[in-house]
């Protein structure tokens, strides 16, 4: 088992995070580790969210940081010199999973249908983001499709909240769950680092207490 993998299993939470300005990459961080939560998946969707991803890794070795919204290989190579640990896309493109295991870098890529499952099986791959996850039928939906490939375990993002974060996590093959309700972007952007603080624990405090997961 990688030690990414090993990490998450033990966190079995992902904070998913939007951020415009590099500047309170570090404050972030501090918010996660202080509720107990070292890691961080940095959404390539603003311009300053590799720097931000540069300055936590650079900074602050104890947080688990990786990238998420990575839809090329060439994204990939960026996150990879900022210094993620693992990298998740929205979607299956082998060309960033051949890129990804090349290097040695562990690649969640999002499926959720049985075909897109089975496209990512054959690529070798056994551990996979469920994403949308609430729009396409929530933990019921996951639980049917997750059937026919024993051995497959998820991340479900997409919707998933404080209130179905439990039920998420007691399903056996779940090993953890995104989410950006910890720390969404507003909360980010007005500096309000003490009330992302208080709903990571609030979060944490919950994967603790709740049975299952991967």
């Amino acid at each position: 088992m990688s030690a990414v993998l090993e990490a998450l299993r033990r966190m079995r939470i992902v904070p998913l995070i939007v951020i415009e300005d590099p500047g309170k990459a570090d404050d972030l961080a501090q918010a996660l580790v202080a509720g107990g939560l070292p890691c961080a998946e940095i959404a390539l969707r603003t311009p300053g969210a590799v720097e931000a991803l540069r300055r936590i890794a650079a900074e602050h070795s104890e947080v688990l940081v990786g990238a998420g919204t990575v839809l090329t290989p060439d994204q990939a190579a960026e996150a990879r010199r900022a210094g993620a640990r693992f990298i998740v896309s929205p979607g299956l493109s082998p060309r960033v999973v051949d890129y990804c295991r090349a290097n040695g870098v562990p690649v969640f890529p999002g499926v959720c249908t049985p075909t897109e499952i089975g496209a990512a099986f054959e690529l070798g791959l056994r551990v996979l983001k469920f994403f949308p996850a609430e729009p396409v039928g929530g933990l019921p939906y996951l639980q049917a499709i997750a059937a026919p490939f024993p051995g497959v375990e998820f991340i479900p993002t997409g919707g998933v909240s404080a209130d179905t974060l439990a039920a998420y996590l007691e399903f056996k093959g779940v090993v953890a769950c995104g989410g950006s309700w910890m720390a969404p972007q507003a909360w980010i952007e007005a500096g309000d680092f003490d009330r992302i603080r208080r709903a990571v624990e609030q979060a944490v405090e919950v994967a603790r207490t709740t049975a299952g997961g991967g």
